[in-house]
């Protein structure tokens, strides 16, 4: 079975059943996330299947998980197939991106198989594929973008290449047939977006890369990058990020006394390094902490402190943009803590908050699938000149490093 060739060769055509291929097992089989919906198309009756709505491929491999999804136009998730690189990392503590990127090769064509086959459509179905192409390792995308571009070729359709920041900010938009979804915000919005590379708000006036600014980023340790580095300095394994959540949920967060993070109410900057430090110092005066009740106090007055700074800085960002509706995004808007207390703030200032369900919000094809099909929708085609980059091209306005703004 082929990976394809133009002009209506006869192997372009992937599996359209089962999860077993040639490239190994992916899916439920292999212990993953996965999705399955109904089809892009409507059986007739007579032999023939009539089109309901444009069909993209999405392909994911920036960091650590192997992605690739079928989506409508309006945010359908027809199939959503992850290959997760955990187990592979986790004794490293961190990604190791060689090790990603060699894990992305092996996976790469069973895990888009695996997302044909759910989705029950072939290549030949898809109206065009989309691709994350920055920021990331820049070896893990290299082999998203190069699969994307072979099978475009291959098929003579479109092909985008996706931010994959935006692909977060755009996942409250996606609908699985499985989970009920809140109804999508309304541009203008407020989103924060905080995961284990980027944390930062934005203000969101349409769904397009140049309609999104930064109104404030992080000068150093993103919030999922902090709860990694207090994981493993506690001894808790990786990723630390569900694991502090768990504890955090049997402990008492004002025993024990941890500085809140930039606390000045006139910036929307973050900067994490320093409560990792205090953590830090905390050990290292008294001792790691074993599974017992002060562990699960020091997780949750960690956990508290990254959460009441994000809250309050999203909900200050909200109320100085005049806007009526705050967006979660990215792997950390997992958090229970997160969710639950944003929600809380939001509604006793009149803003309703949104929250992608807990599967959209880590790493997935999906978000960027529904994100290339915002820019097909539009005509836009970067056959012949997709390149991939490290950073986002979303504009910085925040400046790294310390002093005063």
């Amino acid at each position: 079975m082929g990976w394809g060739r133009p002009n209506g060769a006869a192997d372009v055509g992937w599996p359209t059943g089962g999860g077993q291929t040639g490239g190994g097992q992916t899916g439920a089989a292999n212990g993953d996330r996965t999705v399955g919906s109904e089809p892009g198309s409507v059986d007739t009756g007579m032999g023939c299947r009539m089109r309901s709505a444009m069909l993209v491929l999405g392909i994911e491999t920036s960091c650590d998980e192997t992605g690739a999804a079928v989506v409508t136009e309006d945010g359908h998730v027809l199939s959503d197939v992850v290959q997760s690189q955990i187990k592979i990392h986790a004794p490293y503590g961190g990604v190791v991106p060689e090790l990603a990127s060699r894990d992305h090769m092996k996976n790469v064509r069973p895990v888009i198989e695996g997302a044909l086959s759910r989705a029950r459509v072939t290549l030949r179905d898809l109206d065009g594929i989309s691709v994350t192409a920055r920021p990331g390792l820049s070896g893990a995308l290299l082999v998203g973008v190069q699969v994307a571009r072979g099978l475009a070729w291959s098929i003579g359709r479109p092909l985008v290449g996706v931010d994959h920041l935006v692909g977060h900010l755009v996942a409250v938009y996606l609908r699985h047939p499985d989970i009920a979804a809140p109804a999508p915000p309304h541009p203008p919005f407020v989103a924060l977006l905080a995961s284990g590379g980027h944390t930062a708000v934005y203000r969101v006036d349409g769904l397009e890369l140049s309609r999104i600014t930064e109104l404030g980023a992080t000068r150093d340790d993103a919030a999922g990058e902090a709860f990694d580095k207090v994981a493993k300095l506690l001894g808790l394994g990786y990723p630390g990020g569900p694991i502090i959540d768990q504890l955090a949920r049997e402990g008492d967060p004002r025993a024990i006394e941890l500085a809140l993070p930039m606390p000045r109410r006139d910036s929307l900057e973050f900067s994490f390094s320093g409560l990792k430090s205090n953590v830090a110092r905390w050990v290292s005066a008294n001792g790691r902490p074993g599974n017992d009740q002060t562990l699960r106090n020091l997780c949750a007055a960690f956990q508290t402190r990254v959460v009441d700074t994000l809250v309050s800085k999203a909900v200050r960002a909200a109320r100085r943009e005049k806007v009526q509706e705050l967006v979660l995004a990215g792997g950390v808007a997992a958090n229970r803590q997160l969710r639950e207390r944003a929600a809380e703030v939001g509604a006793g200032h009149g803003i309703r908050v949104v929250v992608p369900p807990f599967r959209s919000c880590t790493d997935n094809a999906a978000m960027i699938a529904y994100a290339g099909a915002v820019r097909l929708a539009q005509g836009e085609d970067d056959r012949g000149r997709l390149e991939t980059h490290p950073r986002t091209a979303l504009l910085r306005v925040t400046r790294k490093g310390r002093g005063r703004r």
